[in-house]
């Protein structure tokens, strides 16, 4: 870890730094154009003076995101101390911006990369932008549930053994729904087969401040993990880390960021960071306990009501769930006859609740350190009205909520093919150059380069039915899509 002057995590330089700033009352003839608000009123009037005051561009005494030498490099030090890292990044382009910086720091055009399929999609995009090649570990699905888990350690050994030129493996940690793959077994595997580990933490954040929680990546040894502060950090929407272990070269993972990260740093999202950083360092652990607390009660009164099953530890099996995130409140709604994309709209619209996400089988309510107690009361009060006025027979309903691809082609040779647009009902057996998803979650149906099957359309069709918020394709009423050109 890096060392500058003695680490003390009451501290916030870039914080401190724009409070400094904002007492010098300086002129400023430089961008922003709004000029610290005045030139656009409406706004200052919506986000209020002391928000857009300190929306400033990057000068000597702020430092600067792409070349940190003063304050954001001091936060960078601390976030690395606080997250048991060789060094951390402050992102402030979402933790998709992470992500594609780890793959991209790792892998170039031609290199293989093993991946679970039940990626985010900012993976495979990273991997249309390098012309890397995914081999896919298919994750074992609980049918029950209609999700997938983990990935099994001996699914990882096999393609280890089968493609001993790949350069990195990439793991989530954890999935979505809270599921956990045995990173320190993976991390061991990888290393010793000469590759890098990669980790998605995108909703692992508290397993870094959290007593009996899963394993970080960092702690495991992962050679690189992408944080989003933003989801149970309590930072801004969009403000992320990256954390590096000390095999990686920060100069050059730093030189990979600067590609694609903006030279205008946002010190909204950056003061975001730090405030939240130095949070979670002094007060992680009891806050965390509190909502590990909050989500075993959920757990025990949403599967009271009968109908519903809010899972838990009792998933663990030792290999594909090798560990399970104890925040998490997932609910499974397809026994009361309806889909989660039914119930999370209900909710919505009828009960002024807002869930993160609902798919075909599950709802998620994402607990975090901003949530009381008496919401959640009122998230299992509106859950067993529910069942009440709406249960019905589940027959019928569609489960599976991962089909196993087909891949023909790169993500990138797809996504810069010649192409075609054919209406959805008639691109079975074509190879498709494009995205399809429900977002959230974020996990692709289809990606480029994979074979459209039929089960794949009434996987899609049955989504948009039942009121998926589809993404991905070219066409946005997703009636066409985009595939390769035959020969």
């Amino acid at each position: 870890m890096e060392e500058t002057k003695k680490i003390d995590q009451n501290r916030a330089p870039i914080y401190e730094a724009l409070q400094t700033f904002r007492q010098m009352r300086v002129v400023p003839f430089d961008v922003p154009g709004h000029k610290h608000g005045r030139g656009n009123p409406e706004l200052t009037a919506f986000l209020g003076e002391q928000c857009v005051s300190i929306d400033v561009n990057s000068m000597k005494p702020l430092d600067n995101l792409c070349h940190p030498v003063s304050v954001i490099h001091e936060a960078e030090v601390l976030a690395a101390e606080a997250f048991g890292a060789a060094h951390a990044f402050l992102m402030v382009g979402g933790t998709t911006s992470a992500v594609q910086s780890m793959v991209l720091s790792t892998c170039k055009r031609g290199d293989k990369i093993i991946l679970p399929r039940n990626v985010h999609r900012s993976v495979i995009n990273a991997l249309v932008l390098c012309g890397a090649i995914p081999v896919y570990v298919n994750p074992e699905v609980d049918r029950r549930l209609g999700i997938s888990l983990g990935m099994q350690r001996e699914q990882v050994a096999k393609a280890i053994a089968e493609n001993p030129d790949a350069v990195a493996v990439l793991v989530n940690n954890p999935t979505y729904y809270g599921i956990c793959s045995d990173i320190k077994a993976i991390v061991e595997m990888a290393h010793q087969a000469g590759m890098y580990c990669l980790a998605d933490e995108a909703h692992g954040t508290h397993f870094y401040f959290g007593e009996d929680m899963p394993v970080s990546a960092m702690a495991a040894g992962a050679d690189m993990a992408a944080v989003s502060m933003h989801k149970s950090g309590g930072s801004l929407t969009q403000s992320s880390l990256l954390l590096v272990g000390p095999r990686m070269n920060v100069g050059h993972v730093r030189q990979i960021i600067n590609l694609t990260q903006t030279t205008s740093g946002s010190y909204l999202l950056m003061s975001s960071l730090d405030i939240s950083r130095r949070n979670l360092a002094l007060r992680g652990k009891e806050v965390f306990a509190k909502v590990v607390s909050m989500a075993e009660y959920a757990r025990e009164e949403i599967n009271a009501i009968g109908g519903y099953y809010a899972f838990g530890k009792e998933l663990i099996n030792g290999n594909s769930v090798f560990d399970f995130d104890p925040t998490k409140l997932s609910v499974h709604t397809r026994d009361i006859g309806l889909a989660g994309i039914e119930v999370y709209d209900i909710l919505r619209d009828e009960y002024d609740i807002q869930i993160e996400f609902g798919d075909i089988g599950n709802i998620l309510a994402y607990l975090s350190i901003g949530d009381r107690r008496q919401e959640l009361e009122r998230l299992v009060s509106a859950l067993a009205e529910i069942r009440r006025r709406y249960q019905t027979d589940s027959n019928g309903l569609l489960s599976q909520e991962y089909i196993a691809p087909e891949v023909v082609l790169s993500p990138q040779e797809a996504f810069y093919a010649e192409k075609k647009s054919l209406p959805l009902k008639e691109s079975a057996g074509c190879v498709c150059s494009e995205f399809v998803m429900c977002y959230p979650p974020g996990i692709p149906i289809l990606a480029p380069g994979e074979r459209i099957t039929e089960e794949i359309l009434d996987y899609i069709a049955y989504a948009k039915v039942k009121g998926c918020s589809m993404t991905g394709p070219e066409d946005p009423q997703i009636e066409h899509l985009n595939v390769l050109q035959e020969n």
